[in-house]
């Protein structure tokens, strides 16, 4: 009788954990092939995780709610189920597998080289401090990308399992450090973690962090807590703020070819086609074109190696029922017609909507494209979708008088007028790059042909 390890899948270039929402089977349970085992939620879509093989279920590793590093076993599968198997559940006493759970780094951390020993060594040799606490790769790294030491690191109040510190730990002293916020007690013990509260003084500066739960607010308010994916939007967007220094730039096109045309050819192309064209498989169309001419753009950074995508994939940030945003992939946008894009955009957005996304459907962008003038918006200052170094944002499309130059002088014309803006990595796209690509696609744009077909 063979055991198969049911492995938590890798669902994107940028995910390293997800989420177990639902187990659908348990210890004793037959699975076939294919079978859907368990649901799992990442920042970006909601899953199921299929069976590897076909058997008994006789192990599970975690509990609903727990975030389980990508690649991490999570089940096991017992083949020939003849033969008698014994069952287990993930044990009350959770110290094991949150130690597993905890040596795997789930984010990538820039370090300056020099620290690479010190985080090597206390990852294998010290991973207690003078107080027995067990300190996790991750956590270590932070503190020594910091500058905290271990006497620091021992009296940091722990919220993880037996007092842990966990990641969030290390990143709200570092930033009340930063902010210059005191703490006055030192870490309590796990028995009494509930019962002793953290006492905190702040200085007289605005900009100073807060403990929420020792908030308090006045007047007539109403307190919403956020839902998992909100959660997980926010860590990804701060997390991108915190890897790249981003740099916006803005740029004005007359789109007035662009829509004069697609309101000639509308009705008959959903006639014909079966589907509506919108502006958004027109502006990937031209995206394309530049990232051709302009190759860098669509890249990501490996530590100090730039890589340069062949594929050229293209993100279009969708708005969901529940107001949150989720990034669905047309893949190979450069292979693709006008009639192929228009498909594509409208079936990811049905799909994004009705909560039918495979998680396939949200990998392997290397540039995205956000249309905030669908909400109205002139213009935005995207964050950028890591690991990808650029994001470019489309604004509302308006009328106004705008000033014609021509040969035989200049005059004012009504025009339907629309900005551009893109958000750049600069660690690896200078202004000038970033100018110039998106001058281009605003070039592209203005000189669609009203007399192309489609």
């Amino acid at each position: 009788m063979a055991s198969v390890d049911l492995i938590m899948p890798k669902l994107g270039e940028s995910i390293m954990e997800a989420t177990i929402l639902k187990w659908h089977k348990q210890p004793g349970d037959h699975v076939q092939m294919d079978e859907t085992v368990l649901e799992i939620a990442t920042d970006k879509v909601d899953s199921e995780v299929p069976s590897t093989a076909a058997g008994v279920i006789t192990e599970i590793l975690f509990n609903v709610n727990d975030v389980v590093p990508i690649g991490t076993v999570i089940a096991r599968i017992k083949t020939g189920a003849e033969e008698t198997v014994s069952f287990s559940t993930p044990p009350k006493d959770e110290g094991t597998r949150h130690k597993a759970q905890e040596a795997v780094i789930t984010e990538s951390i820039i370090s300056p080289p020099q620290t690479t020993n010190f985080i090597s060594s206390q990852a294998r040799q010290t991973t207690n401090g003078s107080g027995n606490r067990f300190y996790s790769p991750l956590v270590l790294n932070i503190a020594a990308s910091e500058g905290v030491s271990m006497t620091e690191l021992e009296n940091i109040p722990g919220s993880g399992n037996e007092g842990r510190v966990t990641k969030k730990d290390i990143l709200q002293y570092v930033s009340e450090r930063k902010a210059g916020v005191k703490r006055q007690t030192v870490r309590q013990e796990p028995a009494a973690q509930n019962q002793q509260e953290i006492s905190i003084v702040k200085d007289s500066s605005p900009l100073t962090s807060h403990d929420s739960r020792l908030t308090t607010y006045q007047g007539n308010v109403e307190i919403i807590e956020m839902d998992r994916m909100r959660k997980l939007i926010a860590e990804h967007m701060v997390r991108s703020k915190h890897t790249s220094p981003h740099v916006t730039s803005f740029v004005e096109a007359d789109v007035t070819n662009l829509v004069l045309w697609r309101d000639k050819v509308k009705k008959d192309f959903e006639k014909r086609e079966g589907t509506k064209i919108t502006f958004t498989p027109l502006f990937i169309e031209s995206i394309v074109r530049c990232i051709k001419k302009f190759p860098l753009v669509n890249c990501s950074l490996d530590g100090d190696k730039i890589i340069i995508k062949k594929d050229i994939n293209i993100g279009m940030a969708t708005a969901l029922p529940s107001g949150n945003l989720i990034v669905p992939v047309i893949r190979n946008a450069d292979q693709l017609n006008l009639v192929g894009l228009t498909k594509q955009v409208n079936a990811l957005a049905d799909n994004a909507r009705n909560n039918k996304l495979r998680p396939e459907d949200t990998q392997g962008g290397t540039f995205t494209l956000t249309n905030v003038g669908t909400f109205g918006s002139l213009m935005g200052t995207p964050i950028i979708n890591q690991p990808q170094v650029a994001i470019l944002a489309i604004g509302a499309i308006k009328k106004r008088p705008v000033v014609i130059e021509t040969p035989a002088g200049d005059s004012i014309a009504i025009r339907h007028m629309m900005y551009l803006s893109m958000s750049y990595d600069h660690r690896i796209v200078d202004g000038s790059l970033g100018a110039t690509f998106l001058t281009a696609v605003a070039k592209e744009l203005e000189n669609f042909s009203g007399e192309r077909e489609y």
